[in-house]
C-alpha cells in the first residue's frame, strides 16, 4: 500500500511538472502613457520577441493556437489593449495612437535584441502607431489580415454612417458584421464562438475604437515609418500591395487561400507554418 502511495505521488509530481512546462507563462502589467494598466503574458525564451496584438473587440486569447508553436523558438508576448480583456477600461476615447502607447509600454518592459510586432485586423493600425512611438526598438511589423489598402479612407460622414447602427443596437449589428468575416466553408460552431465573444464586448469601448480606426487616413497622414512591413492575409478581401508600397519603405504580402478573417484560429497549422516562414525571412534579412 505504501509503495502504491509513493508511486501515485511520484506520478502526480511528474504529470504536474510536465503540465506546468507546457502551459508556463509569466503575467504582468505595464502602464500606458495615460496611466491605464495593460495586462500581458510572456511565454518561452529567446533574443527575438514576437509581440502579438489582437484586433477589434477581442483579447490576447486570439493567439492561443500560436503560443505552443512559437514559444519553443522565441519569446512570445500576448497582451490586452486598453478596454479589452484584463486591461484597464477607464479611457473615454480609444484612439489608435493610445493603443500604440499600450503596446509600447509592454515592449519597453521586454528584454530582447529583436522585437517583431504582429497585429490582427485593427491592430494593423496599432502596430504602425507603435512603430512611430518607438521606432528604434522594432525590427519589423507583421499584419495579420490587415493593411489591405492604405489608400482606403472615410469621410467623417461615412464614419458616422458606419457606426450609426452599432449605436442603435450593438449586439445585433455586431453579429451581422462579424459573420461577414468568414467564408462559406467556415465551421458554423467556430463562427458562432467568435461572434458571441465579439458581440458581447462593451459597446462604448467597441464603438469608440471603431470610430477611431475608421478615422485613420494614410492619404492625409502617411505612416512615416521606416520599419519593414509584412502581411499574412486571407484572400477574403484583396490586398493592394503596389499601392501600399507608396506609403511604406518595404511592404511584403503572403496570402492564405480559402480562409476567413480569423485565419490564425481557423487554420492554425497552415497559418503557423506560413508565419514561421515570414519570421525566418525577416530575421535572415536583419542578420
Amino acid at each position: 500500500m505504501k509503495k502504491q502511495i509513493i508511486f501515485l505521488m511520484t506520478l502526480l509530481f511528474v504529470v504536474s511538472f510536465l503540465f506546468t512546462e507546457t502551459v508556463y507563462s509569466q503575467t504582468g502589467t505595464a502602464v500606458s502613457k495615460d496611466g491605464v494598466k495593460i495586462a500581458y503574458s510572456s511565454y518561452g525564451k529567446g533574443d527575438t520577441a514576437l509581440v502579438f496584438i489582437h484586433g477589434w473587440s477581442c483579447d490576447q486569447t486570439a493567439w492561443k493556437r500560436q503560443i505552443p508553436y512559437f514559444d519553443k523558438k522565441y519569446k512570445v508576448i500576448t497582451l490586452d489593449l486598453a478596454g479589452h480583456g484584463k486591461s484597464g477600461k477607464q479611457r473615454t476615447i480609444y484612439t489608435m495612437e493610445l493603443f500604440g502607447q499600450d503596446v509600447a509600454a509592454v515592449v519597453n518592459k521586454i528584454k530582447a535584441s529583436k522585437i517583431i510586432l504582429l497585429g490582427h485586423s485593427m491592430a494593423g493600425v496599432v502596430i504602425i502607431e507603435t512603430a512611430k512611438i518607438i521606432p528604434d526598438k522594432i525590427t519589423a511589423l507583421v499584419g495579420i489580415d490587415t493593411m489591405q489598402n492604405f489608400e482606403q479612407a472615410y469621410t467623417p460622414e461615412q464614419v458616422a454612417e458606419v457606426v450609426k447602427p452599432f449605436k442603435a443596437d450593438f449586439k445585433k449589428t455586431a453579429d451581422s458584421f462579424i459573420r461577414n468575416m468568414f467564408v462559406k466553408d467556415s465551421n458554423p460552431a467556430f463562427v458562432d464562438s467568435i461572434v458571441h465573444k465579439m458581440a458581447s464586448a462593451d459597446p462604448k469601448i467597441a464603438i469608440s475604437a471603431m470610430e477611431e480606426m475608421f478615422k485613420t487616413s494614410y492619404i492625409k497622414n502617411p505612416p512615416n515609418i521606416k520599419t519593414p512591413v509584412w502581411c499574412l492575409n486571407a484572400d477574403l478581401w484583396p490586398t493592394n500591395a503596389e499601392g501600399n508600397r507608396k506609403y511604406v519603405s518595404e511592404f511584403n504580402v503572403h496570402i492564405m487561400h480559402g480562409v476567413g478573417h480569423f485565419l490564425m484560429l481557423e487554420k492554425p497549422d497552415e497559418f503557423n507554418k506560413q508565419l514561421d516562414e515570414i519570421i525566418t525571412e525577416i530575421l535572415n534579412k536583419t542578420k
